[in-house]
C-alpha cells in the first residue's frame, strides 16, 4: 500500500472575495472529511503568505459555513497536511465561488499567473527537488481542463477546472481523481 503525503493549499488572490466550503477525499461511499468549516477554521489549516496577508474570516450565510478570503494585491494560502492513500482514496471534493477573476491573468506566463482561487495538492518527496504538485485553477482564460506547467515549478502542473466569468457568483462544486490527475501528467503513480 502506498502512502501519499498530500499538502492541501488553497491559495486565494483574488482582489474581493473568494468562498471555499468543504474539502473532502474519498473513495466512493468512504470519506475523510478535511474540514466542513461548520466550527470555523479548523487550527490544522495553517496560512502562507507569499505577498502580504490576505485576511481569512470564517462565515456563515443559511446552513453553509465557509471561509471568506478578501485580498488587494496580496497572495497568500491556507494549507492542510494530511497522510493518506490517493489510491485507496483517489477522489477530491471541494466547492468554491469567487467574486471576481483578475481581468490580467494569463496561465501561460509569469506577469499572468494569477487567479481568483487555486487549490494545490502537493506530493511531497524525500528530496525537494522531487516534490510534484498539481494545482487545480479557477482560470481567468485557460479553456477548462487544460493543464500546462506552472511558470515558476518544473514539477508543477496547472489544471484549469474552471475558467472566465461565466461562474462567477456560484457555488460550484469540483471532484478530481487525484490520483489519475497524477498519473495523466507524471506519467507514474503518486510516491
Amino acid at each position: 500500500m502506498s502512502r501519499t503525503v498530500a499538502i492541501l493549499l488553497l491559495i486565494l488572490t483574488v482582489p474581493g472575495s473568494i468562498m471555499a466550503d468543504n474539502a473532502v477525499v474519498r473513495m466512493g461511499e468512504c470519506e475523510i472529511l478535511i474540514d466542513d468549516f461548520a466550527d470555523g477554521i479548523d487550527p490544522r489549516w495553517r496560512s502562507k503568505s507569499f505577498k502580504g496577508t490576505t485576511k481569512y474570516t470564517w462565515t456563515r450565510e443559511g446552513d453553509r459555513a465557509f471561509i471568506r478570503a478578501n485580498s488587494s494585491g496580496t497572495a497568500s494560502g491556507l494549507y492542510y497536511k494530511i497522510e493518506y492513500d490517493a489510491q485507496q482514496y483517489p477522489y477530491i471534493t471541494w466547492q468554491w465561488k469567487v467574486d471576481n477573476i483578475i481581468a490580467g491573468g494569463d496561465a501561460t506566463s509569469k506577469s499572468g499567473d494569477d487567479y481568483g482561487a487555486r487549490v494545490y495538492v502537493v506530493f511531497p518527496a524525500f528530496f525537494f527537488w522531487n516534490t510534484r504538485a498539481i494545482n487545480y485553477i479557477w482560470a481567468n482564460k485557460l479553456p477548462k481542463e487544460e493543464m500546462i506547467p506552472n511558470s515558476y515549478a518544473a514539477n508543477s502542473i496547472m489544471v484549469s477546472v474552471e475558467s472566465g466569468r461565466a461562474e462567477t457568483g456560484k457555488w460550484i462544486t469540483e471532484t478530481r481523481n487525484i490520483y489519475e490527475d497524477y498519473r495523466r501528467i507524471f506519467d507514474s503513480d503518486p510516491p
